[in-house]
Formats: C-alpha cells, sequence, structure tokens
C-alpha cells in the first residue's frame, strides 16, 4: 500500500495491456504495436528497437539479448540466451603475448559477436504476430526523422564524449556539432536506418551476412580484430531452461548461467534465512542485504561462465546446504572482513522492457552494450555501435570464466519473471550491470516481504557494495542515521557517482483482470497502459 507522505509517483494501472520501459517512446510504441494487432513480444522487440535508436548510449544492436516469455499467462517460462561468442581465432594467448591483464575497452577484443538480432528474429519468428517490417518501423521513423533528446539521455551522452571523439565514425554520428546533443535538441542516425530497413526485409542474414557484416568484420579487422565473417554467419542463440527458487509462496525464475540471473536467486535463498518485519531500510536489513549480496557476488566470481566451455555447478549454487552456509556467516554485530574479493565495476548501460498484453502474454526482455555506448567503435557504413561485453572475461589462468575461442563472458544482464499458483505473476527487471542480481533481489523482496507497491519499491534508496572490502556506494537519499549505525559496524560508506540501476514491472492482478506497472525515476522512461 502506497504511503502518499512519501515523495514517489503513482503506479500506472490498466484493465487491457501494459507497457514500461525506460524511455516514453519506446514504451508508447509498444502500446501502439499492441492497438494494431501485435501481442507482448511484438510490443517488446518494437520498443527495443527504438530503444536503439533514441537511447543509444544504453542499447543497440551491436549489443546482447535476453528474455523471458510466458505465453498466455501460464507458469511454464521460456527463456532465450542471446549471448554472442568471442572470434573463434581469440585466445588467452593473444593478451598474455602483449602483456594485457584485462580486456581493453575501446579495442576489437572486448566486441564479441552481437546476439540481440538474433534474438529478436527467432523470438519473433516464434512467438509474434506482425510482420517483422512493421515491428521495426516505429524505430527505422525516429532513426530517419530524428528525436528528440531526453534528460537522462543527454546526462549519460555527455559523459562518454570524449570516448565518441576517439572514433571517426562514433564522433561525425553522435558528436554532430563536436559535442553531445543537448536537451530538446533532435538527433538522426541515417545509416543505421539503412541498417535496420535491410534487417526488416531481410531477417537475421542481413546482420550476419552480407554487407552489414562485412562492414561490421573489416572494421574490427582493421583495428586488429580477429572477428570474421565465418564467426558471424555461426552465431547462434538458444533456448534454454530457467533457473528458478521458491520465495515467499513465489517462484522466480531467471536465466540460467551465463548470465548472473542465479545468483540474484541464491541471494533470495539467503535473504529467506532472516525475518523481514520492521522498516525495509533498517540498519539490521540492509546490513542483511550487503553481506548476502557480498557473500552472493564472491560465489559469482568464482563459478559463473559460459556452460559449454566450464562446469557450472547450478544444483550446488541453488542449494538450500549453500544459502544455509552463507546465511550462518552474517553477523549483525560487525561486517564481514575475511570474504574473497569479487569484481564489481562502474554500473553498466542497459535497458530493461517489461510487457504484458490482453491475452496476458509477459515478456520480460534486456538488450545491451554493455558500457554506455560500448566499445565507442562504431561500423562505418552501417552506423552499428559495437558493445564491450568482452570486458566481462577473467584473464586469470584457470578461471572458469577466462577468455577463449567461440566462448561467451559471464554476463550481467538478467531478466527476471515471477509465477504462482499455475499463473505468471510479473515479468520485472532492474538495469545495471553488475548491480543487477542485488537489484532483482531487493525488488522481489521489497514487494513480496514488505507488501509495496511496485513504484515505491523502486524509488526507494539503494546502496551496493563494491569490490573494495566492506566499501559500500549509496545514493545520497539514504538515511544518514542508517548509514552512521552501519559504519559503526565496520562497513565504510561513498557516495554513489551516478544513479544506482533502474528497473521496470508489471504485476498481473488476476482476481481484477488489471494491470499495475512501475518504472524506474532515475531514468526517462514511464509505465503505461490501456
Amino acid at each position: 500500500m502506497r504511503n502518499f507522505e512519501k515523495p514517489t509517483r503513482s503506479v500506472a494501472v490498466s484493465r487491457h495491456a501494459m507497457a514500461a520501459t525506460s524511455h516514453p517512446s519506446a514504451t508508447l510504441t509498444a502500446l501502439q504495436i499492441m492497438d494494431a494487432g501485435g501481442n507482448a513480444m511484438d510490443a517488446a522487440i518494437a520498443a527495443c528497437a527504438v530503444q536503439c535508436i533514441v537511447e543509444p548510449g544504453s542499447t543497440g544492436i551491436g549489443g546482447d539479448c535476453f528474455a523471458l516469455y510466458a505465453p498466455n499467462g501460464s507458469d511454464k517460462i521460456l527463456a532465450y540466451n542471446g549471448s554472442g561468442r568471442t572470434p573463434a581465432a581469440l585466445t588467452a594467448d593473444w593478451f598474455d603475448e602483449r602483456g594485457l591483464t584485462e580486456v581493453p575497452r575501446q579495442s576489437p577484443a572486448a566486441v564479441t559477436v552481437p546476439g540481440a538480432i538474433d534474438a529478436w528474429t527467432r523470438l519473433h519468428a516464434d512467438h509474434g504476430r506482425l510482420s517483422f517490417a512493421d515491428v521495426l518501423a516505429p524505430a527505422i521513423r525516429f532513426a530517419e526523422e530524428g528525436y528528440a533528446i531526453t534528460p537522462r539521455v543527454h546526462r549519460d551522452w555527455c559523459l562518454e564524449q570524449k570516448l565518441l571523439s576517439a572514433d571517426v565514425t562514433a564522433a561525425r554520428i553522435f558528436l554532430p556539432s563536436g559535442r553531445a546533443p543537448r536537451i530538446g535538441e533532435v538527433h538522426r542516425q541515417p545509416e543505421l536506418a539503412l541498417t535496420l530497413k535491410r534487417i526488416a526485409a531481410e531477417g537475421r542474414r542481413a546482420f550476419y551476412e552480407g554487407p552489414i557484416a562485412e562492414d561490421m568484420v573489416s572494421y574490427l579487422n582493421v583495428l586488429g580484430g580477429l572477428h570474421t565473417l565465418e564467426d558471424f554467419a555461426n552465431a547462434r542463440g538458444e533456448y534454454v531452461t530457467p533457473v528458478t527458487t521458491d520465495f515467499r509462496g513465489y517462484t522466480i525464475h531467471e536465466c540460467p548461467p551465463n548470465g548472473q540471473g542465479i545468483i540474484a536467486l541464491l541471494i533470495l535463498n539467503i535473504l529467506s534465512h532472516f525475518d523481514a518485519g520492521g522498516d525495509p531500510q533498517s540498519p539490521d536489513r540492509l546490513h542483511i542485504e550487503i553481506e548476502a549480496t557480498r557473500l552472493a557476488y564472491a560465489v559469482r566470481d568464482a563459478w559463473i561462465a559460459d556452460p559449454d566451455k566450464a562446469d557450472v555447478p547450478v544444483d550446488h549454487l541453488l542449494s538450500d546446504e549453500l544459502a544455509d552456509r552463507l546465511a550462518g556467516m552474517i553477523n549483525l554485530k560487525k561486517a564481514l572482513t575475511d570474504l574473497p574479493p569479487f569484481e564489481m565495476p562502474l554500473h553498466r548501460d542497459t535497458v530493461y522492457i517489461s510487457v504484458v498484453d490482453r491475452n496476458r502474454n509477459a515478456v520480460s526482455f534486456i538488450n545491451s552494450i554493455f558500457d554506455s555506448f560500448g566499445t565507442g567503435l562504431v561500423s562505418p557504413r552501417s552506423g552499428v555501435i559495437l558493445h564491450d561485453r568482452g570486458q566481462s572475461f577473467s584473464l586469470k589462468p584457470g578461471h572458469p570464466n577466462r577468455i577463449g575461442p567461440s566462448k561467451r563472458p559471464l554476463h550481467t544482464i538478467i531478466p527476471g519473471m515471477v509465477t504462482r499458483n499455475g499463473r505468471v505473476e510479473m515479468p520485472f527487471g532492474v538495469m545495471g550491470g553488475y548491480y543487477q542480481a542485488l537489484g532483482h533481489a531487493h525488488l522481489i523482496s521489497k514487494v513480496l516481504d514488505y507488501g509495496m507497491d511496485l513504484q515505491e519499491a523502486i524509488d526507494l534508496p539503494r546502496v551496493m557494495p563494491t569490490s573494495n572490502g566492506t566499501t559500500v556506494e549509496a545514493e545520497h537519499t539514504i538515511d544518514g542515521s542508517t548509514k552512521g549505525e552501519l559504519e559503526r559496524r565496520g562497513f565504510t560508506f561513498t557516495p554513489a557517482e551516478d544513479p544506482i540501476g533502474g528497473a521496470q514491472a508489471i504485476r498481473i492482478d488476476w482476481e481484477n483482470g488489471t494491470l499495475t506497472g512501475a518504472s524506474e525515476p532515475r531514468k526517462d522512461g514511464i509505465a503505461l497502459g490501456n
């Protein structure tokens, strides 16, 4: 139940269909697609394609995609892994020979073969209703005719001007006046419009074979990359079996590794050992959530990798035994000081989309180029921004996530889905790179443990433990006395330089036949229904 004394906007409520995205144009596009006879899958892909234009720093067709789908409101959740692989010729020795200890961001070595278009075309062919040309038409229109720059998009764009200026094509397209476009200015991407037109007409082959693939491969090769046309032609995502856990009488579904969704489930399994009464932002509760995250992320960095290339102990990661052991390590009197280190880079950029249609098809859809504007490398003729997902690999000898040929990295982007009593309950997701597993668990706990409405739960102040021991990033809205008590227990707080994460969710009320949605106030977007 919403507390109207707190400064938060209302949830969106509707009867028939709803979409929640981080950009108004994408949300409106999703509703228009459903009004035109499309279903939730059509709407999610169309909204994502629009965001590839109007939020170019957050996502693009040169990135990856994951999705969860509940057909006709059932709890039989389908999962798709649309993450790309490294070139077949790329080995860890390539980095060793150059004395590299990490994958450089603005380099072809960071570019895995993009999986987004494969995911879109496969999901649309299997579950969509409209033609693919109709689905991509709104994005093509925005790319050709232009779109107005929104505040958060402008802010993120400004932070990457140096990166974009280092690539001739990126500078030409994305710094048209020698700077990032300002709020309210109109920006166009004519090269990407032509690329999308070709994909709309020819499907996935247009991206992975022929002139578009040749443009990407030749540019990466000029920069020293090992990509081949064969690497692109062989690119394929796959349907996978979701991993699940039960939490407070609900079933939470995530995509399995190589994604980090299983770590969100591990955090929830740890939280299930603790009483959730009282204030959701109390020192005790935040202490528990911070420590559960630190423990689970240490597990993540030890084990999560491409299951085709490494043995990922999924059953053990979801076991009561592991959750019991980790929960037993949490001491509310003081912060843990003997944890192994874990990787926690800055928050990355992604778009997450929730859509539910009249037939209660529910889609949880996420698409990303990882860092803002990815590598900052843009293929010259096709206008495709190339992501830097390869930075998620380890270069440590013997590590299961060590970079290697035709391998997928540990992946941050994770769509979520909740079911109960044989029906879908809620598609949800939280953007923000490595924050996402914590973000999923935090959101689910606030809704299911504390009975908060979706917007209240999304609006709450956020914290994120870093890889630096007991240091925790905190948004400025965290209560000062709470921070003081946690500091007394051994945590060190540092102000978050950027807003932490971004969420969307839609909850289905089966009894009343209505939908409730919420969208992230830290972004530009909205939840809308009809």
